[in-house]
């Protein structure tokens, strides 16, 4: 009845930005028979899915942790749902992400049997190709921006989403997952990424003070960081690079704490600078140990401030959770400390969970600690799970495919 050619993703990337799921819809009603094409994008807190409709985006949330299109979401894997009715139907919910980046669910009802393996493969390719397209389209419209919120924005957080990478990134030597918080209201904290051939480039940086203030210091932090990295400098040099900028512009009355960290993804050799108060836990195996690295003065303290970097390595099978200093120093409204017991906890608790889920499971346990979602301090958490590259000799003696 329908053909089995590939979808014409083409039609999709030569759509208007604001018609994706128009036109998404149309095409899988063409090739599969769809009744009905819903996209739902998780909002900032990583609470609910949303659904991408017109202005002014009404239509009902659903929970990003629970029931069928939840399962989606958090497994990365098609979940079919059974719908009884008038007409028998299936709705298959499907994992919406670039790169590791998980941006939602796609929901598609489809006539009963129609779920076959042949039509998943495909449904699950254009769920990919559709997930690359609304990233796209994210530079032209705000239609997929603001089907992510549940409510508005304070103007820092805007201009804090808008300065990070995205949630997650993915390779064949690692999985990182990253979480922040208080999501409508973060005003400081940040984490970035940047990944080549043989390197990956992981910071985590908490802006002094709160609000619109921090979140200036940190765009100049992060910014200069950037700068330097794209420039070819070595680690150490960016960090003095991006401390010169910070003490040119505040003159010391103002300063970012940064963790930067390398990574060679042939050897798993990790090169680090610590300054200021991001923390850095190891998980092998059932050990949870804290990697006490040099702390050195944060960026912009004092002019021009010299970095040195440190050492150690990462296994495959090793996690990594970086905790910004909202997490590690949080307090509760009774003045108790979230503290490295609890933290440990969580982090065993988590272990088996994707390093998306850990990251989010750690801000949980914060906010359930604290009593409320209205944290005192931003609280990041990165968590990234290494796999490693198989050895130079390894890769030559694999058979091709």
């Amino acid at each position: 009845m329908y053909t089995s050619e590939p979808f014409p993703t083409a039609e999709l990337r030569a759509a208007p930005p604001h018609e994706l799921v128009a036109t998404a819809r149309r095409l899988l009603a063409d090739r599969v028979g769809a009744e009905d094409v819903t996209l739902l994008l998780a909002d900032y807190g990583l609470n609910v899915l949303q659904p991408v409709t017109h202005l002014p985006h009404t239509a009902e949330p659903i929970a990003a942790h629970d029931g069928p299109a939840g399962r989606a979401f958090i497994s990365q894997t098609p979940v079919v749902e059974a719908r009884n009715g008038s007409t028998p139907a299936h709705l298959v919910h499907l994992p919406l992400t670039v790169r590791g980046d998980r941006l939602g669910v796609l929901s598609v009802r489809l006539p009963s049997g129609a779920t076959d393996a042949a039509t998943m493969l495909q449904l699950t390719d254009f769920a990919t190709a559709l997930a690359h397209e609304v990233t796209t389209a994210d530079r032209d419209t705000d239609l997929y921006l603001q089907a992510r919120r549940t409510r508005r924005l304070t103007l820092a957080a805007e201009m804090q989403w808008q300065l990070l990478p995205g949630r997650g990134c993915a390779r064949q030597e690692y999985v990182i997952g990253a979480h922040l918080e208080p999501a409508y209201a973060v005003g400081g904290d940040n984490f970035d990424w940047s990944t080549s051939s043989d390197h990956l480039t992981l910071t985590v940086t908490d802006g002094m003070g709160q609000g619109i203030d921090a979140t200036l210091l940190t765009h100049l932090a992060v910014g200069a960081l950037r700068n330097a990295r794209r420039a070819g400098i070595g680690l150490a040099d960016q960090a003095c690079l991006a401390d010169q900028a910070l003490f040119a512009q505040y003159g010391g009355k103002a300063y970012a704490s940064t963790l930067l960290l390398q990574f060679d993804l042939d050897s798993g050799t990790v090169h680090a600078v610590d300054a200021g108060s991001p923390q850095l836990y190891r998980q092998r195996d059932d050990t949870i140990e804290q990697i006490a690295l040099e702390a050195q003065l944060p960026l912009g303290m004092f002019e021009e401030t010299l970095y040195e970097e440190q050492t150690f390595h990462v296994e495959p099978g090793d996690r990594l959770i970086v905790v910004s200093s909202g997490v590690h120093g949080a307090l509760a409204a009774d003045g108790g400390s979230f503290g490295e017991r609890a933290l440990r906890q969580t982090l065993s608790a988590t272990r088996r969970e994707p390093p998306h889920e850990a990251a989010r499971a750690m801000v949980s346990g914060l906010i359930e600690h604290f009593g409320s979602k209205d944290l005192a301090a931003d609280a990041a958490v990165v968590c990234l799970d290494w796999t490693g590259r198989a050895s130079n000799t390894e890769r030559h003696a694999a058979p091709a495919h």
